[in-house]
């Protein structure tokens, strides 16, 4: 069983997803509660009477040889309100998201299959594979700037390197392995609207 289970702080904001074994264990430790649709909280006791009268669960259930409780979508951590600090994972998926599938240098938008991972300033001259120097590029701008600078080869970035924020499990769209379900969706959606913006 594989079953992901998203984790909001006290104040109902998604912070991170785990797995069931670890959601059922704060769960009976009682440092979670289980959260419903409609925001309503479940200690363990509560949940595992509850689970007692569903013929069925999304999630499923865990049997064991005196009860049975369904795997929660969403549970809620009842003694942390902060958010914790993460880095986005530095992989190709989550460089194609954070760009938008975007060319850097002419700004086409493309499929993967004709993009590629350009180095601003080139491996050979000392730059670094990182979220700093690592941009997408199309195919015909990659050969075009070859082992060059941009402006060695006359060109511009329309879109500078950066490295994306972490914004809680809003950024789970740049963790591929991660199936946003439909019931997180609102406590995903919270964090994005109610985020403080950063002034430019």
């Amino acid at each position: 069983m594989s079953t992901d289970v998203l984790v909001l702080n006290r104040k109902f904001y998604a912070v991170d997803i785990t797995n069931w074994r670890r959601a059922l264990t704060l769960l009976y430790t009682d440092h979670a509660q289980v959260v419903d649709e409609e925001y309503r909280t479940y200690s363990f006791d509560d949940w595992r009477d509850l689970s007692h009268l569903l013929k069925t669960h999304p999630a499923g259930f865990v049997n064991t040889p005196h009860f049975k409780i369904a795997i929660p979508d969403v549970i809620a951590l009842k003694f942390y309100d902060r958010l914790p600090l993460k880095e986005v994972k530095f992989t190709r998926r989550n460089i194609y998201e954070h760009y938008g599938y975007r060319c850097c240098y002419c700004g086409k938008k493309l499929p993967t299959q004709e993009l590629n991972l350009d180095h601003v300033v080139p491996r050979s001259r000392g730059g670094g594979t990182d979220w700093t120097n690592i941009v997408t590029s199309c195919i015909p701008c990659n050969l075009k700037k070859g082992d060059m600078s941009p402006k060695e080869a006359g060109m511009k970035l329309i879109i500078a390197p950066s490295k994306p924020k972490w914004r809680g499990p809003a950024s789970l769209v740049l963790q591929s392995h991660f199936k946003i379900r439909s019931s997180w969706q609102r406590f995903i959606d919270n964090i994005y609207w109610n985020a403080e913006l950063e002034g430019s």
